[in-house]
């Protein structure tokens, strides 16, 4: 049996709790919607994908591209605020209101989270995995010819 820990009277934990993040239902991403614990401190696309959310990401979550777009439903005061560079990537972003971030410019950060996926995101040139496997034929041996 372990002993217990306490943090002393005046004194502040170092261990940070861990953010209760709600994804509302989308219906390609998570029809189910989905609750998960986001550890602060942490880029909201990272928790996001560790989550199992395969949320877009074209610019490798640099704050390039604004195809991680999410609305925050409540709790934006868990996020660090947005600066000049993450809202002109907003301004290039599909649906956009009061309360749109990119999620790979945000980090975790205390209170509880809701945030609702766009429908659609400004990246045209996604591919999806073909639901058939390709194949191809083998190359024709050359024919010599006779004589």
């Amino acid at each position: 049996m372990s002993p217990a820990t306490t943090t002393p009277p005046g004194a502040r934990s170092t261990i940070a709790a861990a953010t209760e993040v709600t994804v509302r239902p989308h219906a390609e991403h998570c029809p189910e919607g989905l609750q998960f614990a986001a550890r602060p401190g942490r880029k909201l696309v990272d928790e996001l994908l560790q989550a199992g959310i395969a949320i877009e990401h074209a610019c490798e979550k640099v704050g390039a591209c604004a195809t991680c777009h999410v609305h925050v439903r409540s709790g934006g005061e868990a996020l660090t605020p947005a600066d000049d560079e993450e809202e002109d990537q907003l301004d290039d972003a599909w649906g956009v209101d009061a309360q749109s971030r990119l999620a790979c410019c945000v980090k975790v950060r205390g209170a509880a989270l809701v945030i609702e996926l766009p429908r659609y995101t400004k990246n045209h040139a996604r591919e999806k995995q073909a639901s058939a496997p390709v194949t191809l034929s083998a190359p024709r041996a050359a024919s010599r010819p006779r004589g």
